[in-house]
């Protein structure tokens, strides 16, 4: 299994990228705000989920741990499979998009090219006590641009742990977001 690859973006197209690895090239398919925010010629660091079927084998990649955990939460729906995972965390920051399942925003998730309203539906009955509870409540919006945001080292680093993604983020919730992401993650285990 490859959990990540680090490496220099040397092609785009579609919504996939290709990763220079010490010469070796791996082709992934990531989401639009991932692909719109890769320069070329820029190293960067993916998570990666190896997807193998009877007659295929894809690379997913991601910018951040949280986010192929969201996705592996989305494929794990009967009827979402990782073209539908990947278009739904292309509608906007992991974050929100786990804001919108939170608050039960099927109309937000049906916006995904190729999800419609059962399919999204069916990911809030199935993933809504398993991804905690809302930071910020009511509708969530489409996010046409990526962001500038860093994703949470903290949250990445008790993912790594094992921890799942609701209990990591029950843990860091009383921390203090501006403490270095070591404490943080101290007083998480510490708290948890």
């Amino acid at each position: 299994m490859i959990a990540h690859i680090r490496g220099i973006v040397s092609e785009k197209f579609g919504n996939s990228l290709i990763v220079d690895v010490n010469g070796v090239g791996y082709e992934m398919a990531v989401s639009s705000l991932d692909f719109d925010a890769a320069v070329l010629g820029e190293e960067r660091k993916f998570y990666t989920y190896h997807a193998v079927r009877e007659n295929s084998e894809e690379l997913y990649g991601f910018s951040s741990l949280v986010a192929k955990k969201i996705f592996e939460l989305l494929i794990s729906v009967q009827g979402i499979g990782p073209k539908a995972g990947m278009a739904i965390l292309s509608l906007a920051e992991p974050e929100d998009v786990r804001n919108a399942i939170a608050n039960a925003d099927a109309a937000f998730i049906a916006k995904a090219s190729g999800v419609g309203k059962k399919s999204a539906e069916r990911v809030i009955v199935d993933l809504r006590d398993k991804v905690g509870i809302p930071s910020k409540y009511g509708a969530t919006e489409v996010v046409k641009a990526p962001q500038d945001t860093e994703p949470d080292e903290a949250l990445d680093a008790l993912i790594a742990l094992g921890f799942p993604l609701k209990e990591a983020l029950l843990a860091l919730e009383k921390v203090d977001k501006t403490l270095p992401v070591e404490e943080r993650v101290r007083l998480a285990l510490k708290g948890a």
